[in-house]
């Protein structure tokens, strides 16, 4: 098994570990300290060495934040973990607030006193994020202080785990669709034409992008962790752990490329003396912008220059996606037939779920890892967003319950994110007419067209008004990008209620995952992945249209539709929809299963 059931917390981490906190915050002066759930490569899936608030407090989720005084802490959880950080955090020690609503500014603004000094690490905050704390407390009379040695670090001590070493590899131009070179002299001339002599990339996901590498250093992402600096003439200086360095990658690597150690880089920032150097305030941590402005540099706040272009696929990577959803289609409707047959009458538990999916997806030949731990809610479980079956925690399902099961997978041509809830036994009414109003606003989501220089801020309020039109709504965003065997989760589109800025282009992949949850009683959610297309001319149209191509391939639980909810254009669409998966996957599926698919993919 590549997932585990163990956990790798407990609500006692807060009692045992936050006394050893505050003594070394003691130590160094400090009233109050900063734990923000990022690392120093702002990931948004951490090593276990770098997953610092979860050893300080328990949660493990993949946002978040907390604040620790002398004599209070509170941790900051978003809507996708109301329910588990109840689970994970003890109470007592930790006040659980919003981390949208205010968030950590609104906390320090009414909890810090006048006088006060608040540690941060400087490695683990963005400036952006920095620039509103320090506002928040000064207003209330205190101060952030930066601290050259973690106090969290220093109380974790010889415990805290080594950091990850895996190697790294070259990608393959089948896979890649672009040489190195080309993508470096692409970004180098849009560093040119922003007139900035060089950038500096931190983010995993950018550097395994553009120098066409992977690693393994980030839970279920082919990720690196590393930094570059790349010139506006294309040429790199990629800074890595020796241990991850083989003589295949020096070579793949070539000329225009210089390999060298994570503790260079202090010194090469040190050589940007004088230059106009490219720096992400949103992805970078406050450190490079100290550090080049020590130096003499000239900062240029800016998005990181390869997260557009690595947003935007090319030709090669969006015909690997699909082959990946057709391959992963394959071992999903395995399991969905498994699902309709034997577990409704076995009624598996949450951990045989998951193991299932995983055999079948073991059984392709081509997985690489799971794209995240498999989320497999039975029941009431299902209404906790972001749920991750345990030992402790693992439930049965039930005769007349949901199970909602969100998972995915990397391929070396792909990433695939993919949820379906699924009726056991004999769904109820409500069951039903919720499953429906979340379909509505997936198939919606899924016809869209738009004109270009749309972002996703304006698509989502259409997954989102069936459910509106019921009084009903759910607490997290309705599509974030996916990378192609990079991160499940990339930016810098998404389609939320926050504001974007970022437009949609044609290549992108995006999540389309509408849901909603009942509390104590079972969670709906309905995801596939689409590439934003150039749409077909719409008669009588003034402007080209952009839209989407469903990637997904999958069926729908037609048990758990109502046929008289849906209107005869959304029963065209799902029965197209249907009809695409059978053709695609029934070929390819064992007997039994196509003969299951095809009734499973009958016209509503």
């Amino acid at each position: 098994m590549r997932q585990t059931f163990d956990e790798s917390t407990d609500p006692s981490f807060g009692p045992r570990h936050v006394p050893l906190i505050r003594q070394a915050m003691a130590e160094q002066g400090l009233d109050g300290f900063l734990v923000p759930h990022e690392d120093e490569h702002q990931n948004e899936y951490l090593p276990e060495a770098n997953d610092r608030l979860a050893w300080a407090t328990g949660f493990t989720g993949s946002a978040g934040a907390a604040v620790i005084f002398k004599d209070k802490a509170a941790i900051f959880v978003d809507g996708r973990y109301t329910l588990q950080v109840r689970d994970q955090v003890d109470q007592a020690l930790f006040e659980i607030r919003d981390l949208v609503d205010g968030g950590v500014p609104a906390y320090l603004e009414a909890a810090a006193a006048k006088g006060q000094a608040i540690g941060y690490d400087p490695r683990l905050h963005s400036p952006d994020a920095l620039d509103k704390l320090k506002s928040a407390a000064e207003k209330a009379g205190a101060a952030l202080k930066p601290v050259e040695a973690n106090p969290l670090d220093l109380a974790w001590g010889a415990a805290r785990p080594a950091q990850p070493q895996a190697p790294v590899v070259p990608h393959p131009l089948e896979y890649a669709g672009e040489e190195s070179a080309a993508k470096r002299s692409r970004v180098g001339a849009d560093l040119a034409r922003k007139t900035a002599e060089a950038a500096v990339v931190t983010a995993p996901s950018s550097i395994a992008w553009l120098f066409n590498v992977r690693g393994g250093d980030v839970i279920r992402s082919p990720l690196p962790l590393g930094q570059a600096i790349l010139n506006a003439d294309g040429s790199a200086r990629l800074f890595l752990d020796p241990a991850k360095v083989s003589g295949e990658l020096r070579a793949w690597l070539g000329n225009e490329v210089r390999l060298e150690t994570p503790d260079d880089l202090p010194a090469a920032l040190a050589e940007l003396k004088g230059k106009r150097v490219l720096v992400d305030p949103a992805q970078s941590s406050a450190w490079y912008f100290e550090a080049l402005r020590a130096a003499g540099a000239e900062v240029v706040r800016g998005e990181d220059p390869c997260a557009l272009p690595r947003a935007c696929k090319n030709a090669t990577e969006i015909e690997g996606t699909r082959r990946a959803h057709a391959r992963d289609g394959v071992a999903l409707t395995r399991f969905l037939h498994w699902l309709a047959t034997d577990a409704q009458q076995s009624l598996p538990d949450e951990v045989e779920v998951v193991s299932r999916l995983e055999a079948f997806r073991e059984e392709t030949g081509a997985l690489k890892d799971l794209s995240f731990d498999t989320i497999a809610g039975a029941a009431a479980n299902g209404a906790i967003v972001h749920y991750r079956p345990t030992a402790r925690l693992n439930k049965r399902t039930e005769a007349g319950s949901l199970l909602l099961v969100d998972s995915g997978a990397q391929y070396l041509d792909g990433t695939t994110d993919v949820t379906r809830t699924v009726a056991i036994g004999e769904p109820s009414a409500e069951m039903a007419e919720r499953f429906t109003l979340v379909l509505k606003g997936n198939l919606a989501l899924a016809r869209v067209r738009f004109p270009a220089g749309t972002t996703g801020s304006a698509l989502d309020a259409l997954a989102r008004a069936p459910l509106w039109a019921h009084g009903l709504d759910y607490d997290h965003g309705t599509g974030h990008g996916v990378g192609v065997y990079l991160g499940v989760h990339e930016g810098p589109q998404r389609i939320s209620k926050v504001p974007n800025t970022v437009a949609l282009k044609p290549g992108m992949i995006v999540s389309n995952e509408p849901g909603y949850y009942k509390e104590g009683a079972y969670g709906i959610r309905i995801e596939n992945l689409q590439v934003v297309t150039e749409a077909a001319p719409i008669a009588g149209g003034e402007r080209p249209m952009l839209g989407f191509e469903t990637l997904t391939l999958a069926p729908i639980d037609r048990r758990l539709i109502v046929a008289d909810l849906l209107t005869a254009e959304e029963r065209a669409q799902l029965d197209a929809y249907h009809a695409r998966v059978l053709a695609v996957i029934g070929p390819k599926a064992p007997a039994d299963v196509a003969a299951w698919l095809e009734e499973a993919c009958a016209p509503i």
